[in-house]
């Protein structure tokens, strides 16, 4: 991490200045590594359950050692000896969950750019804006008449969109929320207008856009978060682990119908950050899903026309792509 490898990043990602992008995002950019850890079970045999056994047996032989004369007492008592030692070598590794790591961590980086940068150069980086919890955030007033709705349940996509005026640009209404609370959200929105869900590659993003189809039959409903299929094997993309309870495999299979590998993947708590996709390709995505929500028309609750396509590049530590041999539909 220097001052003059972020200044490269926050260049490239603001596209010399035509884009505003976020700390999050260029949190995501400026990472030097990200990876995961598997879950793992317990292994060997708990101190308590070893000594319980491992005493009573030594004691036992130690005080049958005194009893037999020569050698086999002798032996007794090694074997006495031997009990002890092996329960004190022997180690126990309790089981560990599924966990992820990002260097440096976000709190890390946050205080990094309001602390040491900050006293360095007396300002923030051009045209990268704060989206913390506390962060001022201005009020753009919706379109007089919205074409559809831009439903984002990432907060710093939000917090992207609205300071680059891309929901005005494309006559859309932004609503954010989290997924759980997308159908309440929806209620103040005008009745029929096609609606873009913008989304993580998690469990309840999978779920959100055959949801709303489901209990809006007669709007269109365009997936464009972040499918899992682009990331779950991707090198260079992000992965993160959460610890919340997710739906089951075969819930994300049936009711979102993903494969039986990205399903099992979110299962495990598995996730990747819309945030974390390069600006540039987050404002053309959605710009193509608004599109392409104007021209579809509404077939039914288990329609998966309007899926978008994403580019067949991820992110990569640095903010540089990495090329995949595809992309699948979210």
């Amino acid at each position: 991490m220097n001052d003059r490898r972020i200044k490269r990043i926050a260049e490239k990602a603001t596209e010399g200045g035509r884009l505003r992008i976020t700390v999050t995002q260029l949190w995501y950019l400026s990472r030097t590594s990200s990876g995961t850890s598997p879950a793992r079970p317990a292994r060997g045999i708990r101190p308590g359950v070893r000594w319980l056994v491992a005493a009573p047996l030594a004691v036992l032989l130690l005080v049958a050692g005194n009893f037999v004369p020569g050698v086999p007492g002798a032996v007794t008592v090694t074997a006495a000896v031997a009990v002890v030692v092996t329960a004190s070598l022997m180690r126990f590794r309790p089981a560990t969950r599924a966990s992820s790591y990002i260097t440096p961590s976000e709190s890390q980086f946050r205080q990094m750019m309001a602390g040491p940068w900050a006293a360095a150069y007396g300002k923030p980086l051009p045209r990268v804006v704060e989206d913390g919890p506390h962060a001022p955030h201005p009020r753009t007033p919706p379109p007089a008449r919205p074409r559809v709705v831009i439903l984002c349940t990432d907060h710093a996509a939000a917090v992207f969109l609205r300071r680059n005026a891309i929901p005005a640009r494309l006559g859309a209404l932004l609503v954010e929320a989290a997924p759980g609370a997308a159908h309440e959200a929806l209620a103040d929105a005008p009745e029929g207008l096609p609606v873009v869900t913008l989304h993580d590659a998690d469990a309840l993003g999978a779920l959100l856009a055959p949801l709303l189809r489901q209990a809006h039959p007669d709007r269109v409903v365009v997936d464009a978060g972040l499918p899992v299929t682009a990331v779950r094997t991707r090198r260079g993309a992000v992965h993160r682990v959460s610890s919340a309870a997710t739906p089951s495999a075969a819930d994300l299979r049936s009711l979102a119908g993903l494969s039986g590998a990205d399903a099992a993947w979110l299962a495990q708590g598995y996730w990747s950050p819309l945030a974390a996709v390069p600006p540039r390709r987050l404002e053309a995505a959605v710009t193509a899903a608004v599109r392409r929500a104007l021209a579809a028309r509404p077939a039914g609750p288990r329609s998966t026309d309007g899926f978008l396509t994403w580019p067949a590049e991820v992110p990569s530590p640095g903010g540089g792509p990495s090329r995949t041999k595809g992309a699948a539909a979210g």
